[in-house]
């Protein structure tokens, strides 16, 4: 029992998601870590889908600026409460975002929700906001940004 409490935790601990959901996807995938992460990414795609119809009214604009001060980027990310927005998780996704636009310059919204994550290359950026959307039970959105370059 020990050992699956363990799985449980480690599996929590690289997703984020909820033990319950971690849990049951590991009794889903017979203990498989890899299964278990698979059917916690498609679980994250339908509640995404589920609570894209609702509003968002809160958030937190980043601003990113590289070490050699030539390119910097300002973006808003927005959640539907306040709450959610001043979490430390919320701000390091919006930095890490705003981080990923100054270093692949994508021309719209649309175009960084299906880039490859600079940090992550496995994943996307649209896949790390389903994974927040998740995490967070918010929707969550990137509504806009703007890169600036000299």
């Amino acid at each position: 029992m020990n050992s699956d409490i363990e799985t449980v935790k480690q599996l929590r601990e690289e997703t984020g998601v909820s033990i319950m959901a971690c849990k049951r996807a590991l009794a889903e995938s017979n203990g498989d870590m890899e299964k278990a992460k698979e059917i916690l990414r498609k679980e994250s795609d339908a509640v995404a889908i589920k609570k894209t119809e609702r509003e968002t009214k809160a958030g937190v604009i980043e601003a990113y600026i590289h070490s050699n001060k030539k390119v910097g980027v300002l973006m808003e990310l927005r959640s539907e409460t306040d709450f959610v927005a001043r979490n430390p998780e919320f701000e390091t996704l919006a930095h890490d975002i705003a981080m990923h636009i100054a270093a692949s310059a994508p021309e719209s919204v649309n175009d960084l929700a299906s880039q490859p994550f600079i940090k992550d290359m496995s994943v996307t950026i649209g896949d790390k906001v389903k994974e927040a959307i998740q995490k967070f039970g918010e929707n969550i959105e990137i509504s806009r940004f703007e890169r600036f370059t000299l």
